[in-house]
């Protein structure tokens, strides 16, 4: 713990440390999403009239995703209605979930004009905490905190300690200042840097709460302000929550020994570039069913679950064709099996379609 008047020792080495990055792997990945990357902008060139529906999808599964993962939740139905502002928090999940939209929102639509300095993270908290009557937005935290995790015993064991609440301010405003210095510099590619200053958050761990979604939203800024923009048409909340435990292991292999500079950043990287590289096979996937869009719905609905290696289930079929109507997709799934070109497995929310 520092004495008061102390300087903080940890340096941020943005000028030498993303060099250990630079292996066949992780530079295999970085090689693929810049690739991807460009496929993704003539897409989007060509066809921008069917993004928006992807785009509204995206925006609710992102929001929802993002929360459930730190344990905050409501309806699917709630969910939709909070995120379209069809509806007001009634309770402090909901309250939340609504400052999550309003802060990707933002990135969303102005991400070109945001820096990345200290303020724009404090003002992003804030947007975070605006429907909340706690007074935490917008703060750094006043208390130490740690990271645990909650063992099958129910007993508590210590995953990482974080940064003090006293070294905090300073840690984060060196963090955005060796950011910039090395984004500007244009040594390194910028999936590298991001990756490194999500990881570097983490463990800098600023508010006393949100500090796993202002993370998450931080991490979808960066990739938006250097061009990759897939996290926008596909939520890359969703695919992180569908891997959370091995983005906790990867977080907790590249944070030991980080006070002492001498973690690992590599095991991060890995995952969030695999993560990034999964969302843009995603969008191409969606956009080639998109595609179809000449076909009946109910033709399009029998090409999805034909083109699928395995069972598939309503709900991956509404986000595969987010212009079809649920009440649309099941007419067509009724009908299907009807004429016995595909069969029913399982029942009730597991059930899952497949070709026969």
């Amino acid at each position: 713990m520092m004495e008061k008047g102390a300087v903080l020792m940890l340096y941020f080495d943005y000028v030498n440390r993303p060099s250990e990055l630079l292996t066949a792997e992780i530079m295999s990945l970085v090689g693929n999403i810049r690739e991807k990357k460009g496929r993704q902008e003539l897409f989007i060139e060509a066809e921008p009239q069917i993004l928006g529906s992807l785009l509204e999808v995206a925006k609710i599964q992102s929001t929802g995703a993002s929360n459930r993962i730190e344990g905050i939740y409501t309806s699917d139905k709630r969910l939709k209605e909070l995120v379209e502002k069809k509806a007001e928090p009634k309770n402090r999940s909901e309250e939340e979930i609504s400052g999550y939209r309003d802060a990707l929102t933002t990135i969303h639509e102005n991400y070109d004009y945001i820096p990345i300095n200290t303020n724009v993270i404090l003002q992003l908290h804030r947007d975070l905490y605006s429907f909340s009557s706690a007074g935490m937005g917008g703060k750094y935290k006043n208390t130490d905190n740690v990271i645990a995790e909650i063992l099958p015993d129910g007993t508590q064991s210590l995953r990482f300690k974080t940064l003090s609440a006293y070294e905090t301010k300073q840690a984060m405003e060196e963090l955005c200042a060796e950011f910039n210095a090395a984004m500007h510099e244009g040594k390194y590619d910028p999936l590298l840097l991001i990756c490194m200053f999500s990881l570097d958050f983490l463990c800098i761990h600023p508010f006393n709460d949100g500090n796993g979604r202002m993370s998450r939203l931080l991490t979808l800024l960066l990739l938006y302000k250097s061009g990759y923009i897939v996290g926008k048409y596909i939520s890359i909340e969703v695919l992180i929550e569908d891997s959370k435990y091995s983005y906790y292991e990867a977080l907790q292999a590249s944070s030991e020994g980080w006070h002492d500079g001498e973690n690992s950043y590599e095991h991060f990287t890995r995952y969030m570039l695999a993560i990034i590289l999964k969302a843009y096979n995603e969008f191409e996937k969606r956009m080639e069913h998109l595609r179809y869009r000449k076909l009946s719905k109910a033709e399009r609905v029998e090409h999805i679950i034909k083109n699928s290696l395995k069972p598939i289930s309503k709900s991956e079929i509404l986000e595969l064709a987010p212009d079809i109507s649920q009440v649309t997709v099941e007419r067509a799934l009724v009908e299907l099996q009807k004429r016995d070109i595909i069969q029913k497995i399982g029942s009730g929310r597991a059930t899952k379609y497949i070709v026969k």
